[in-house]
Order: structure tokens, then C-alpha cells, then sequence
């Protein structure tokens, strides 16, 4: 028997010694009588900077029910994904082996279902030697990147769990990455993230369990086009990267797991005629702060007993624009994500255990399908490559990004900036390249340097607003100020922003049926380059559910 204990409130720098009195107190149960703990949920409660500190929801497993009858009585499962096999006369194909596509083909090989995977890009190991090459060498290879290649876009970043769906498959994604060697702590984090260190082996052992039961995983294979009759799927023609050969795969169940960024592939299904539409996404730049100030900022006496503080803002402007922060990465990194030759595509990542200097974060603005609508639904996409290019050009041609402080941003300076949290005074103060915060004449953190660009390979700093829509800019100036009094420190005068931050989300949905299918019988497009996902959580969800529809068609 489990019981659950809600709201158990802890102090953060709590060990496990002083929980389990906690719930002793809370059952009114001795020493003598044993359980065992499961930590459901565990949150930093941080809205009074006075008392910062976990919120837990606990599952103890213990005998004698009688004596807690007061109590809820829940189950607590730690398995990963279980089918009854089925058979099939095709393997059904996945194109893509990000995380909407390694979910999907993993829920396929549980089933029974032997499914093919196909990737451009190369295994995450030799992926992630391209990637290191195109940082430190300006050598981009344009099927092997950041957003292509095993793991996909997720593989480099910070590995963010989060999510909105209430679905009865988070617990099930949560324990596959455990049972693949992921931190044991997602499990009840409530914001829980793998770090860009550990999810390549995460990646890599789910491959293997794709393979053992049954499924194929190939890498270097572009997809080139559907093969269809009577309006139905009966394969797919791909091109071996390796030998330049053509190669023509039949199947009946093709999964399309592209991720946002496969232009290419979209204007394969144009041509087609795969029922598409144009839909809103996000763009603007990337911003990076003093860590430790956002710790302060966040936990305030609290923070040296917490880890990296993180933060999400939001403001609505008078014009109807939004301005939004998105993929915080604490003590992380701003990356080069191009994949296309003569770009800038920015994104972030952090390790797991996010001890850089750095904190940042996208700031995006909304843009609407009126904002880039010619007359094609692929208009979104050219939208997005436009200011890419603009953004390649103006950092110099050479793949350094564009690149801007604030306060030069904004034409203004702010160069001390005071923030009243229960009557208690801080001010920042910049003196030669040295930060000191003070309360009174104390002087409580102390940085040996201003705010670093950590983008690699370089920077270019000059007039980011040459390469952003003028619509963003004015947005981001507008609304800057106005985040900066939400979260203290988030855009002081030494802040970077790095340009640009385009690839948010796909500007475009291809239209599918209840059954998973466009309106070619047997395409099931899923993920976040078909539309319907946003982040890891919610594309390997898409993915489940996908494999489910094609299961469920089927007879035993």
C-alpha cells in the first residue's frame, strides 16, 4: 500500500533524515515502524523571498491501512512503455529519429512491429564531432547539425522535460529516459531536464532497445520523396549519403517525424499536394544575464543553497504583440544552430548540472501568417531563411553572430538599477569590468567580469536590429524594460542579445485526420515539423500516440 502526502513544506537545504521525520509527524507513526519513500513531486516555492523552499508530494509505502484511513491510497509505476505484440505485413518508416520519432519508433518496436528508421543525419556520437566542428572550425555540414541528426534539435539543448499535457504517458516517457540512464530525479522534478551531457547516452541506448526488439535505425538517408498509388502510401525513395545511391524502401505506414527546420522535405510535400496550412510562430534574439545575479534575483538569501535559478516572462503590449521568454538555459550556453549554409539560427543548451556563467533564454516575439503570408503556405519557412541570412551577413559572412548589449539596444542606460523586495535595497553597481551587489555597504556578490558572449564561433558586435523584422525590434524595446521589473537583472545595461532566434516552431501544420493521416491514407505526420508539438515532452507524446493509432488499426 502507497499513501500520498501532499504539500509536505521542506527548508532548501533539507536531507532526507528530516523528511522522513516530517512524515512520521504527518502519520503519527514511531520509530519502530518502517516505510519506504517515494518522492512524487518536489518544486522550489519562491514567491516570498523571505521563505524559499520545496513543496513535496510523497508516496509512502507502508503497511497497517487501518491506521491511515484519512489517507489517499495510489499506485506508483516506474515501468517504461509495454504492448501485446502484433503483426504486420510492411514495417511501418520513420523518417526523423528526434525525440517525436525515437518515441514513435520505440512504442512500434514494443508492439512488435519492426519499424525502419530513416536519418539524414549521422549517429549522435559522429553528429556531435560535426557539431564541434562547425563551433570551433566554421565547417557546417548541412545533414549533420544541430537540428539534424540522431536525438534531433533536443540532443542540444538543455534537455527540458516540462509540460502542459496531463497525459498518463509523462510518467511512461519519464521512466524510458530513466531505464536509458537518466537522472533518477526527473522523476519528481517539477522541472525536470536531462542536460546536454547525458542525453547522448540516453539517445544511444534507447537506439539500442529500438534495435533489439527489432526495429532498424539508418542513419545518412535523405528522404527524397513518397511513393503513392491510388492515393494511398506504398513507400518512400531515399538517397544513401554514404554511396549516392537511390534507394526505394516499401511500406504502407509512413511516419513523417521531421523536425522544423527540414525546408527541403516541406517543399517535397508541397509538390505533392499534402494538405497543408500556414501557422503563427515566434522569432527575436537571445539574451544572456549573470547567473548568479538571477540567482539572487529569484531566491534571494536562499540562492546558495539552490542551484541555477531559471524564469519565464511574459508581457502583452497595446499593438497586440507578445513578448515572451522561451527555453530558459541556466548556467548554459548560446549555440550556432545553422543548418543551412549562409545562416545564423541561434538556440541555448546547459549541461545537467548547469554551472556555467551564463544564464539565457530566447526572447521572442509573436509573428501571425499575416506577417508573412504571399500567396504560398510555405511562405513561413522563406520568411524565416530571409532574416537567417540577413543575420549570417551582418555578423560578417563568416558564421560569427550578430551580436548587441542592452543598453545599446535600447539607446539607454540603466547602470543602477534598484529593486525593493520587503524593504530590503539592492544595487547594482558596474566599475571597471567588475560587479558588485550591495545591501547597504556589504557587498554580497562579487564578479570578476562582465556578461561573456558564449556563442561559438564568435560574435559580431554591431546593430542587431539590421537583421530582425522591425516589427520584433520595436516589440523587444518596448517590452525589455518591462520584463527587466519582473525579474530583476534579466535585462541590464551588460546583457547580450544575440541574433537571431528563428526556429522556434514550425510555421506550418500538415493537416492529419483522427486517425493520425494526412490526406494521403498511410502518411501520419507528427512532431514539431508537422506542427503539433513543442519540446521534447510533447513530441515524444506525439509520437506514442501515433504509434497507438497505426496499433490500433491493426488486427491481433
Amino acid at each position: 500500500m502507497i499513501l500520498e502526502i501532499d504539500n509536505i513544506n521542506m527548508p532548501v537545504n533539507y536531507t532526507d533524515a528530516e523528511l522522513e521525520r516530517k512524515i512520521r509527524q504527518k502519520l503519527k507513526i514511531n520509530e519502530k515502524k518502517n516505510f519506504k519513500i517515494h518522492k512524487l513531486r518536489e518544486s522550489i516555492d519562491a514567491r516570498k523571498k523571505s521563505n524559499v523552499h520545496y513543496t513535496l508530494n510523497i508516496g509512502v509505502e507502508i503497511e497497517g491501512y487501518k491506521n491511515f484511513l484519512h489517507f489517499k491510497e495510489i499506485q506508483v509505476d516506474y515501468t517504461g512503455l509495454h504492448y501485446e505484440k502484433k503483426k504486420i505485413s510492411q514495417p511501418p518508416i520513420v523518417v526523423g529519429f528526434g525525440p517525436s520519432g525515437i518515441f514513435c519508433a520505440l512504442a512500434l518496436s514494443e508492439m512488435g512491429l519492426n519499424p525502419i528508421v530513416i536519418e539524414q543525419g549521422k549517429d549522435v556520437d559522429e553528429r556531435a564531432k560535426d557539431v564541434q566542428n562547425f563551433w570551433n572550425d566554421r565547417k557546417l555540414n548541412i545533414y549533420s547539425n544541430v537540428q539534424n541528426g540522431e536525438g534531433g534539435a533536443g540532443a542540444f539543448s538543455d534537455g527540458k522535460l516540462t509540460t502542459n499535457i496531463n497525459s498518463p504517458y509523462n510518467k511512461k516517457v519519464l521512466n524510458e529516459f530513466i531505464l536509458a540512464g537518466a537522472p533518477k530525479e526527473i522523476y519528481y522534478k517539477s522541472k525536470p531536464h536531462i542536460g546536454s551531457d547525458n542525453l547522448p547516452n540516453v539517445i544511444k541506448n534507447i537506439r539500442q532497445k529500438i534495435i533489439k526488439n527489432g526495429g532498424k535505425v539508418l542513419f545518412n538517408r535523405k528522404f527524397l520523396d513518397i511513393l503513392t498509388k491510388n492515393n494511398e502510401i506504398i513507400g518512400i525513395r531515399v538517397l544513401n549519403l554514404e554511396n549516392h545511391c537511390v534507394e526505394e524502401l516499401n511500406t504502407q505506414h509512413l511516419i513523417l517525424a521531421v523536425g522544423h527546420s527540414a525546408i527541403d522535405t516541406f517543399e517535397i510535400l508541397y509538390k505533392n499536394k499534402i494538405d497543408m496550412s500556414p501557422k503563427p510562430f515566434a522569432m527575436g534574439v537571445r539574451i544572456e544575464q549573470n547567473q548568479k545575479l538571477i540567482n539572487q534575483s529569484q531566491y534571494g538569501n536562499f540562492a546558495k543553497y539552490l542551484g541555477s535559478a531559471d524564469y519565464k516572462l511574459v508581457t502583452h503590449l497595446e499593438n497586440g504583440r507578445s513578448v515572451f521568454t522561451f527555453c530558459m538555459c541556466p548556467g548554459g550556453e548560446v549555440i550556432a544552430s545553422s543548418s543551412e549554409e549562409g545562416t545564423i539560427v541561434t538556440n541555448g543548451m546547459s549541461n545537467f548540472k548547469r554551472d556555467l556563467d551564463n544564464a539565457n533564454s530566447a526572447v521572442l516575439v509573436n509573428v501571425s501568417p499575416k506577417d508573412f503570408i504571399k500567396g504560398s503556405v510555405l511562405d513561413g519557412l522563406y520568411f524565416q531563411r530571409f532574416y537567417e541570412k540577413l543575420a549570417y551577413q551582418l555578423g560578417g559572412n563568416n558564421y560569427n553572430a550578430p551580436c548587441q548589449k542592452v543598453k545599446d539596444f535600447l539607446g539607454k542606460s540603466t547602470k543602477i538599477i534598484k529593486k525593493t523586495l520587503k524593504k530590503r535595497v539592492f544595487d547594482i553597481k558596474i566599475t571597471k569590468n567588475v560587479i558588485f551587489l550591495q545591501k547597504n555597504s556589504k557587498f554580497l556578490i562579487k564578479t570578476t567580469e562582465l556578461i561573456k558572449a558564449t556563442y561559438k564561433p564568435n560574435v559580431t558586435y554591431c546593430d542587431i536590429s539590421k537583421c530582425l523584422p522591425d516589427f520584433v525590434t520595436s516589440a523587444l524595446r518596448e517590452a525589455l524594460p518591462i520584463l527587466n521589473s519582473k525579474v530583476a537583472h534579466f535585462a541590464d545595461d551588460d546583457c547580450l542579445l544575440t541574433a537571431i532566434e528563428s526556429r522556434t516552431s514550425c510555421p506550418i501544420q500538415i493537416t492529419r485526420d483522427e486517425s493520425g493521416q494526412s490526406n494521403i491514407k498511410g502518411l501520419y505526420p507528427i512532431g514539431e515539423g508537422a506542427g503539433y508539438a513543442g519540446g521534447i515532452m510533447t513530441s515524444a507524446l506525439d509520437g506514442i500516440y501515433c504509434a497507438e493509432k497505426i496499433y490500433n488499426a491493426l488486427p491481433f
